[in-house]
């Protein structure tokens, strides 16, 4: 089931905010990225650009750090597996795999591939892990016709051997010691170090104390934006009520506004303003596609200074966008992101990584 949210859900979408109206005094200071340039503090290092690709039944992902994964599903349900390797020379490849709405047997997982038969270390009752697989076992996972986990679920291998090709392209490794498929005789040494992440620096955290009312005062009731967060909310007087306000400097303050709310996702759009909410101006929120108008299942935690979203694919929560975003006293940066576009029961802790700093 491919992530549908983002299409389906057009006010829960974070590319397609639902209030997307602006005033023609909005200021664009907080505008802090583009698509391929999530703003960041401190280092100006200049990472990758993160990539998705379908490869038949398989998905493979790479972040903006070069560490990749590749995904594939069961034939028909219940279970996946996942490949995962990080950029440089010294990395060696995970193998994780899980079933879907039940628990493994006493005895725990087994993964077979064309007959051979690999055990993997239980990391909880449903997912096992292979920690630093044999080369026979990607070998096998590459051009294996039969996949199953267990006796009775069944992996699709149709794409694997692409996908964990398109990964030793995407970190230099074909030809080399290190490959996951394409091995040769160059050293493993010879593969590319991983590309610096951006460091994300948070502000420190200030008091919260004396915050005002949470109604929304006249300068917001004036734009045009939250006019049409408004009309979008009328059949919900609740929801409509849960604006939030926490203070980011002794004159800023961060206001949250409701503006979409569907089965499992509800949407916020926020606004930096001076104290009592004045002036607000609205925060795009820089992502590894296109920066977001609205954040979907949004909590800001004054404490650490960071946002963050969890945008539900489904109501399981098994495919989606989860994102930290981080306030560093002049904007938000992204500190984190994964994505996981197709439903295939996997937990999100296991998510690929799109986004990553230090």
């Amino acid at each position: 089931m491919m992530l549908r949210s983002l299409l389906l859900t057009a006010s829960a979408a974070l590319a397609v905010g639902a209030c997307d109206e602006r005033t023609s005094g909005d200021s664009a200071a907080l505008e802090t990225a583009s698509a391929t340039s999530p703003a960041y503090s401190a280092d100006a290092a200049t990472p990758v650009r993160p990539e998705t690709r379908k490869f038949r039944d398989w998905l493979a992902v790479c972040d903006n750090g070069n560490a990749c994964s590749a995904f594939g599903p069961a034939a028909s349900s219940g279970g996946w597996i996942r490949v995962t390797l990080d950029a440089g020379p010294a990395a060696r490849p995970q193998v994780h795999a899980g079933l879907v709405d039940r628990a493994a047997g006493p005895e725990g997982l087994t993964l077979s591939v064309d007959g051979q038969r690999f055990a993997l270390t239980m990391e909880s009752d449903s997912v096992g892990r292979i920690q630093d697989p044999t080369p026979g076992l990607i070998d096998a996972l590459a051009k294996g016709r039969r996949l199953s986990l267990g006796d009775d679920v069944a992996l699709s291998p149709s794409g694997a051997a692409a996908a964990l090709l398109w990964i030793d392209e995407r970190q230099g490794r074909l030809g080399t010691a290190g490959a996951l498929v394409r091995r040769g005789a160059t050293p493993a040494s010879s593969v590319p170090a991983a590309p610096a992440l951006p460091r994300v620096v948070s502000a420190l955290a200030v008091a919260q104390t004396n915050l005002p009312s949470r109604t929304l005062p006249a300068a917001f009731e004036a734009r045009a934006d939250v006019k049409q967060c408004r009309a979008d909310t009328a059949y919900s007087p609740t929801f409509q009520s849960n604006v939030t306000v926490d203070r980011l400097a002794a004159d800023q303050e961060l206001w949250g506004v409701p503006c979409f709310s569907g089965a499992y996702n509800f949407g916020l759009r926020y606004f930096v303003t001076e104290p009592n909410g004045a002036n607000p101006q609205p925060v795009r929120f820089p992502t590894s596609r296109e920066p977001a108008d609205e954040v979907v299942n949004g909590e800001y935690d004054p404490t650490s200074r960071t946002l963050t979203a969890f945008n539900k694919g489904r109501g399981v929560g098994d495919c989606g966008i989860a994102s930290v975003w981080a306030w560093t006293g002049r904007d938000f940066a992204l500190v984190s992101e994964s994505e996981m576009r197709e439903c295939w029961g996997v937990p999100a802790d296991l998510w690929p990584s799109t986004w990553r700093s230090r």
